[in-house]
């Protein structure tokens, strides 16, 4: 059975660290739209930007996923 404050830690861990990948993917595809918009030559540029700024984005996400997996299966 799982400790419920390990429960709680991991569930906090996974919940908080995807709020903030979560806005700045929105923020990124947001930006690159409007920059795309004003500047349509430079749109491959500005897709390559913002899919890395993506990739790099979503590795927080990760992160956050493995430390509550940890939680879950090697502390509790």
């Amino acid at each position: 059975m799982i400790d419920p404050q390990i429960a709680l830690a991991a569930a906090l861990a996974i919940g908080i660290g995807a709020i903030g990948p979560g806005i700045g993917i929105g923020l990124i595809g947001s930006k690159a739209s409007e920059a795309i918009g004003r500047n349509p030559e430079a749109a491959s540029k500005i897709q390559t930007g913002m899919i890395l700024a993506i990739a790099f984005a979503e590795a927080i996400a990760i992160y956050a996923l493995v430390i509550s997996l940890i939680l879950i299966f090697v502390v509790a």
